[in-house]
């Protein structure tokens, strides 16, 4: 899978932090009733590979991947857990070698021109975009787009349904990240029907 794909399935990426493997289905089933099927699980927390094999099993129709990916080992712990993609912070051609030793595609963060520019080196050209809000925000992505106009990104990092139309407005932008689709608070509640509806209002949002 090309991670470019991940951006044909809705505009916006849920980053989900969950702390409990009960929450997992639910919450992914919930979410994909409102229209967002990729879902990005975080290696925040230590039931995140149990979520991941959880919702690879259970929610067939969920694109599941594994976010805040670090180390090498963590590469072969979210293959074998089922995720069909990986997300990390940053970028090292090592970590990028054991993806593709894995078939393991990988959207990797980066933050600067050199780290667009070693990460297109070795062969990415969708990057993810991270901390946006903190590294330069809607103003760097249009400064990136000058010299690298073939390099496209989904920024993540303080993007709120509010600022997110922005974001998918810039021609270099074809889907961002956000944490707004899993509010701590109402997976605790297990208020599933709230996660539905903020997934449906983000479907509605659209890219160019």
């Amino acid at each position: 899978m090309d991670t470019l794909e991940l951006a044909s399935h809705g505009p916006v990426i849920p980053v989900l932090v969950l702390h409990r493997v009960e929450d997992a289905v639910p919450l992914a089933r919930a979410l994909v009733a409102g229209g967002v099927r990729v879902l990005e699980v975080t290696l925040r927390t230590p039931a995140a590979i149990g979520c991941i094999a959880a919702i690879a099993a259970e929610v067939p129709e969920a694109i599941v991947g594994a976010g805040t990916l670090r180390h090498m080992a963590d590469v072969k712990a979210v293959k074998a857990a089922g995720a069909r993609f990986a997300v990390s912070p940053g970028y090292l051609p090592a970590l990028g070698g054991a993806c593709r030793d894995h078939d393991l595609p990988l959207l990797p963060g980066v933050a600067t021109a050199s780290e667009v520019m070693q990460a297109e080196t070795d062969g990415y050209r969708f990057l993810k975009f991270f901390p946006a809000s903190a590294a330069g925000g809607l103003p760097m992505l249009k400064a990136l787009a000058g010299p690298f106009p073939d390099i496209a990104f989904c920024p993540t990092g303080g993007i709120t349904p509010e600022t997110a139309p922005q974001y998918l407005a810039l021609p270099n932008v074809r889907v961002v990240g956000g944490s707004w689709l899993s509010p701590e608070d109402v997976i605790r509640q297990g208020d599933w029907l709230r996660l539905t509806q903020l997934a449906e209002a983000a479907s509605e949002l659209r890219a160019r």
